[in-house]
């Protein structure tokens, strides 16, 4: 299944702005108009959390033309280069691999098409441009480890696992089918990888895991088991390939890496070694390289251990440069062979490089090293780290055009947003991590400490506790302290059993209940002390606790059936077992505003309400084709409800009449998580097998109640009882905690509270930086107070007068380093990054001598001199004498071109004569005697004539 995006995070425009162009007075038309337009509406995407690159498998990156692709384990991620914007953009997610992807290729002849394969030993072949699946091959007789389109055969791909043999697939032409190679058969290692030559037809190499190669050609004898490095002959060791590349500008030459003995590149066809290229240090390994197809003979690596990149040439040994792009070491690289065009000169550059840091800190784009004999040709890598991490970096420029650090690569079972928070939303994952991401820049924050095997439910502490506790499948439950950055209590009780479900009571904040395979739903205080263990007859899958009694609480079971109980009693019985679903119930949910009401899902592929009050099922919801796992009440129209399936979609509900009001089909796979938060009532995040997070605006549903506020109807349109909302064809209003409090603020203004109204009620309606924004600017305009301004103002779009004045505060605070106690979190910027950042606004701003100030504090002297003289040729001189007198304290020769040419003779015949070198000293005296050395004029620039000058040809 393949969904296309126009981008990774869609511009929410609030509906205000809409509506309020559209609804003008009089313009009964125009209103009319804009209310069937919004009736069309359906539920939105408004923002995607992709997905990061798994580190399973060797083949899982891939690149054609403007178009690359990596996978996480169950989906594939294609991203294209937008021509308008000159960016690229996340096109594509495939998901039909119901088991770990293993490998990607893309087809040499045809960039529209490419192959992949997985561990349910099924081989897709994929369009892009038509958005489907042209071809399957379900039994590939093993799991493929390494897939390659045949060089000789157009609608070919071939496949290999383990010790072969390598099959070739045709899957077009007159007589589809498989067949085996003749030879590639009956090696006595695994492979790790292998490769087509991309010139020589039919010829191609293995890489295996004990380090040798076996290579083939049509015509000539096989080599099997060749190659393998010297410090391995006559051993049992093995060292696995793990990068295997054909030279582009010979016929016989092979570029290896093995995991531990290094680089070398091979004559297949001598059977010798090359080259053998040597690492600065012995630390040092290789996990991936690349040929740079726009510079002949140059290729990159990546280090396994630390995001090191480094940069070589064949015509040398040892690298031609290194940089460290990130802690984390690489898994694997690709080469773009068609860079970025260049961007249209006036386009706006940003103010600092353009990378995204989330919960693995990013190293700040490198500078170049003192080995200047080259420069790095234009290219576009794109880089998968270990830890997930996928960017794409400008190699000519050298810096990120983007670097989403570690999204989950596995699948995503839960997702809560934070009680006090609506911006922070966690997520817990197969991968055996929780994450903290900040949903208006779709970034994390914070991830949890090491991995918990798999991480089935979280839930927030309630309020603002920072607290989060989680249940696993091998580790029992835990609580991590986010704030410390710690696991700071674990549950044991259920064993080894997996704990399917944990939820913490908010309404109690001190009782967490878990629910378990063993059959237990175990309810316990915060330090660990058991208040109740309640058996079932199978495992317990799901448990909720009411939101109008602390003491009761909800249970999902795998013998069909959902049982409350009530915990203000000794009895170890429910008070209640609703009976009526055909397979095992997973999650149920009570109604945040209808007393008694409950929901559960089922296997069934149905939702039941169920009436506590009433002993009875009061609806059955049906559509979805598959097991029900997500579930969702809306926190303020009271008969929303909204469920996510292993039919890949999320359906929502009007509970009123069981009619479904719209379908969505954007998620790759099982949709498992729902949720959203009651001060953003109608913004949803959803969490799948496909590793995305996604999220929703439900407003279009309740298009009447926004036409309400804006023609400022009366309040009895806008905010009624549940009662009132129930009846069965009625138009929607508001119920919750959110929309009263609004009114309840209302009602304490005097005078025209319009304006306070639509802003109140636009956070309420609109996603994660929906308006908040567009309501600064609206107060900056009306020529209110400045200090008032929330601090969050700055980092959105800020009005023109304050562009200046906010910068420069923003590089002063970024130059003052100080850290909290516990660390600025996940992903915080250096003191270097942070000064790096500073200088760059300083120097956009004009303020050229605290740029040069700052560089001179990050070491880079070079780069405060060349725009010292910017300042004042006096300013200049001093800057130069500065490093000239550093250098000399180093007793280093760098010194004397700084004061020659500043003409500073006696410092530095003083320092020839320090060091007995007589005959220099007098050479520097005698030169300056004769007038060829001398001091520079120290001529200040008027920067006030520079900045009138300025402002008038921008005003022109």
């Amino acid at each position: 299944m393949m969904n296309q995006f126009s981008q990774n995070r869609a511009r929410f425009v609030p509906l205000w702005v809409l509506l309020g162009v559209l609804v003008s007075p009089g313009g009964e038309a125009g209103f009319i108009g804009a209310f069937l337009t919004v009736r069309m509406a359906k539920v939105k995407q408004v923002g995607l959390l992709a997905a990061g690159c798994q580190p399973w498998n060797k083949d899982v990156c891939a690149a054609s033309g403007d178009r690359f692709a990596y996978c996480a384990t169950l989906a594939i991620y294609i991203y294209q280069l937008d021509q308008q914007y000159n960016e690229f953009k996340l096109r594509s997610i495939m998901s039909e691999h119901k088991k770990t992807i293993t490998a990607i290729s893309w087809c040499p002849d045809n960039p529209d098409l490419f192959a992949s394969a997985s561990a349910d030993n099924l081989l897709i072949i994929w369009n892009v441009a038509e958005k489907k699946a042209v071809a399957r091959l379900d039994n590939t007789k093993g799991v493929p480890v390494s897939v390659s389109w045949c060089w000789n055969s157009a609608d070919g791909v071939a496949f290999v696992s383990q010790r072969g043999p390598l099959y070739i697939w045709d899957y077009g032409g007159s007589d589809p089918g498989v067949t085996v190679h003749k030879e590639a058969h009956s090696f006595l290692s695994d492979i790790c990888l292998f490769r087509w030559h991309p010139t020589k037809k039919g010829k191609l190499v293995f890489g295996h895991t004990d380090g040798s190669l076996s290579v083939f050609q049509p015509g000539s004898k096989s080599q099997k088991h060749v190659l393998r490095p010297e410090s391995l002959e006559g051993t049992d060791e093995e060292d696995p390939v793990s990068a295997l590349e054909w030279d582009l500008l010979s016929a016989d030459y092979l570029l290896v890496s093995n995991l531990h003995n290094g680089i070398r590149l091979v004559d297949s066809e001598g059977l010798a070694c090359i080259t053998s290229f040597c690492f600065p240090s012995a630390a040092a390994s290789v996990q991936c390289l690349a040929w740079v197809p726009s510079a002949p003979g140059m290729f990159i690596t990546g280090d396994s251990q630390v995001g090191v990149l480094r940069v070589w040439n064949v015509s040398r040994s040892t690298p031609l440069d290194s940089f460290k792009l990130k802690k984390t070491g690489f898994h694997a690289l690709h080469v773009l062979n068609s860079p970025l065009a260049k961007k249209a000169q006036g386009s706006c550059s940003p103010s600092k490089s353009q990378h995204t840091s989330s919960t693995s800190e990013a190293v700040p784009p490198p500078t170049l090293s003192q080995n200047r004999a080259f420069s790095l040709p234009p290219g576009h890598a794109v880089c998968c780290f270990m830890d997930g991490g996928v960017g794409l970096y400008d190699m000519g420029a050298k810096k990120w055009d983007f670097l989403r650090d570690l999204g989950h690569v596995e699948t995503i079972f839960d997702c809560k947003f934070k009680p006090d928070d609506p911006n922070l939303l966690a997520t817990a994952s197969f991968d055996g991590t929780i994450k903290i991401w900040d949903t208006n820049t779709l970034t994390a924050v914070y991830t949890s400490p090491g991995n918990e095997g798999v991480v089935y439910s979280l839930s927030w502490a309630p309020g603002d506790l920072n607290c989060i506790a989680g249940a696993t499948s091998r580790n029992g439950a835990f609580i991590w302290d986010v704030r410390k950055g710690k696991i700071i209590t674990r549950f044991n009780e259920h064993g080894k059993n997996g704990i399917f479900c944990i939820s913490w009571s908010h309404k109690d904040s001190k009782r967490i209940a878990t629910c378990s395979g063993d059959g237990f739903c175990i309810i316990r205080t915060i330090d660990g002390k058991i208040l109740h263990k309640y058996k079932h007859p199978a495992a317990v899958f799901g448990c909720d606790w009411s939101q109008n009694n602390k003491d009761m609480i909800a249970t999902g079971c795998e013998d069909k059936n959902v049982r409350v109980y009530y915990l203000a009693t000794s009895s170890d019985q429910p008070l209640k077992v609703f009976t009526g679903h055909l397979a095992k119930v997973f999650h149920v949910r009570w109604s945040p505003l209808r007393e008694g009401i409950l929901c559960s899902g089922s296997d069934d592929g149905t939702v039941r309400i169920w009436d506590y009050t009433q002993d009875a099922c009061i609806n059955v919801l049906s559509g979805h084709t598959a097991p029900v796992r997500g579930l969702m009440w809306n926190t303020e129209v009271p008969y929303l409800l909204i469920s996510g399936s292993w039919d890949y979609t999320i359906r929502v509900w009007d509970t009123r009449d069981g009619t479904c009001l719209d379908t969505v089909y954007d998620h790759g796979a099982d949709v498992y998580g729902l949720t959203c938060h009651q001060n953003r009532p109608f913004t949803m995040a959803s969490c799948s097998r496909d590793s995305t997070v996604r999220l929703w605006s439900l407003t279009p549903l309740i298009s009447p109640l926004l036409l309400n506020i804006l023609t400022e109807q009366s309040w009895e349109k806008i905010i009624g009882n549940t009662d009132t909302a129930m009846v069965p064809g009625s138009p929607p209003l508001l119920c919750g905690k959110v929309s009263r409090d609004i009114k309840q603020e209302l009602d304490k203004l005097s005078g025209d509270v319009r304006a306070k109204k639509l802003r109140w009620f636009s956070e309420c309606f609109s996603p994660p930086g929906g308006s908040s924004n567009l309501w600064d600017l609206v107060f900056v305009i009306n020529g209110q107070d400045d200090s008032l301004l929330p601090a969050s103002y700055s980092k959105g779009v800020m009005h023109m007068k304050h562009l200046v004045k906010f910068k420069t505060s923003e590089a002063q605070e970024l130059t003052i380093v100080k850290m909290s106690k516990f660390g600025g979190g996940i992903g915080a910027p250096s003191k270097e990054e942070r000064l790096k950042e500073a200088a760059e606004i300083h120097l956009r701003l004009g303020q050229i001598q605290r740029y040069c100030e700052l560089m001179v504090e990050l070491g880079q002297w070079e780069k405060a001199l060349s725009v010292a003289p910017g300042v004042s040729m006096k300013y200049w001189k001093k800057l130069m004498q500065r490093r000239a007198d550093q250098l000399m304290a180093e007793d280093n020769d760098d010194a004397i071109p700084y004061c020659i040419a500043t003409g500073d003779i006696k410092k530095l015949v003083a320092f020839f004569t320090s060091r007995g070198q007589l005959l220099e000293a007098l050479l520097i005296a005698q030169g300056a005697c004769e007038g060829n050395i001398r001091s520079p004029q120290s001529s200040s620039i008027s920067h006030t004539t520079n900045d009138v000058d300025n402002r008038q040809q921008y005003q022109r």
